[in-house]
């Protein structure tokens, strides 16, 4: 098996050098554990600066919104659509429970990514790229040079912002099955998410589809090999994302927190359950009332795996722009964002590091 020289990753100040040498093994950070690393190169690590923040956010007591979608189709959906709302505004962040994506479709798209993540190296390094006009690509960290540190994972993506059309002989022999079964489930439970969302915010339940805040999806597959020294790392830089909609599953591993109240809270993993939350361009369209939160994930000493759904809205020509729902608005609650293109934002995702990513304020009026 080849595996990465840890001691060519030390090259004093010169980071570039250091982030060329990891990146051309084409291993990723799962090529350092193979190493046998038992100390984190230094690209990895936190700096006191932000070592020093973590008392700024203590962690919270809290309890996370966990919301049963069981009962859509009965008396129970405006108590639904309730706890959708108020879970939108207070914390842009929620799990489902019975939400009808058969538990064994999550399992084993987890399982497949730990397989891809795990297999031999000779096949993952086919799909190892940095250039985003491929659909299907493997890197760590998309961000690596724009990034202040790299952040402790590796990453497979199926990219569907222009068409929703996946050739299965594009996706790796691997997890191929498995991933075309998730994002067929992913689509529908999308949907009925943005269904609970458009009444949610006093529309019909067509709107937010109606609008193509279904489109534009991105498939993501995370895995953050175990740490050595997790406390000196971080798996995903805190952010917001810069979509509409995003779903997740994750193994019991935990360690993703979203920010409430000034305070770090933890997401407890659920078994069978899906985490949703609120991006950018949906705060932007709902004028503030749905909040897109600042969230991070924490590496562990064991492996850990997410398998995400992104929402980005229509990417594809002819171009539309998004800007505060006129049906929301009023001498009271006026625009509070300018118009935004999809493509504009998500193309200055890709341009920036996650740390320096698009904000909602930047398109503030």
């Amino acid at each position: 098996m080849e595996i990465i020289d840890n001691s060519k990753l030390e090259f004093g100040s010169n980071r570039v050098k250091e982030l060329q040498v990891f990146d051309d093994t084409k291993l990723g950070v799962q090529g350092l554990v193979d190493a046998g690393v038992e100390k984190i190169p230094k690209l990895f690590i936190r700096s006191p600066d932000e070592l020093a923040e973590e008392s700024d956010h203590p962690r919270a007591q809290v309890e996370f919104p966990v919301i049963d979608l069981n009962g859509l189709l009965t008396d129970r959906r405006r108590k639904i659509i309730d706890q959708v709302r108020s879970a939108s505004e207070e914390w842009g962040f929620f799990q489902v429970v019975n939400h009808g994506i058969p538990p064994s479709v999550l399992s084993k798209m987890r399982q497949a990514v730990r397989k891809f993540n795990e297999q031999e190296i000779d096949v993952k390094k086919q799909f190892y790229s940095r250039d985003t006009a491929r659909r299907v690509r493997f890197n760590s960290n998309y961000d690596l040079y724009q990034s202040q540190r790299a952040d402790w994972r590796d990453t497979l993506s199926v990219s569907m912002l222009r068409s929703d059309h996946v050739d299965p002989k594009e996706l790796p022999s691997i997890c191929r099955d498995e991933a075309m079964e998730f994002i067929d489930q992913i689509g529908k439970i999308g949907e009925t998410i943005f269904e609970l969302l458009s009444e949610a915010l006093g529309l019909k339940p067509d709107y937010l589809k109606s609008i193509e805040c279904n489109k534009g999806r991105t498939l993501v597959c995370h895995y953050y090999p175990a740490c050595p020294e997790p406390e000196l790392a971080m798996g995903v830089t805190k952010h917001t994302d810069n979509t509409f909609l995003t779903i997740l599953t994750e193994d019991q591993t935990g360690g993703l927190q979203v920010l409430h109240d000034n305070q770090w809270a933890d997401v407890q993993p659920i078994a069978g359950s899906l985490v949703v939350n609120i991006g950018d361009l949906l705060q932007i369209i709902s004028n503030d009332k749905f909040k897109s939160n600042v969230h991070r994930v924490l590496p562990s000493p064991e492996p850990r795996i997410s398998v995400i759904g992104f929402f980005a809205g229509r990417v594809a020509p002819p171009a539309r722009l998004y800007g505060p729902i006129k049906e929301l608005l009023s001498e009271e609650n006026p625009p509070k964002f300018r118009e935004v293109l999809v493509s504009e934002y998500v193309g200055r995702f890709f341009t920036k590091g996650l740390h320096e990513k698009p904000s909602v304020n930047d398109y503030r009026l």
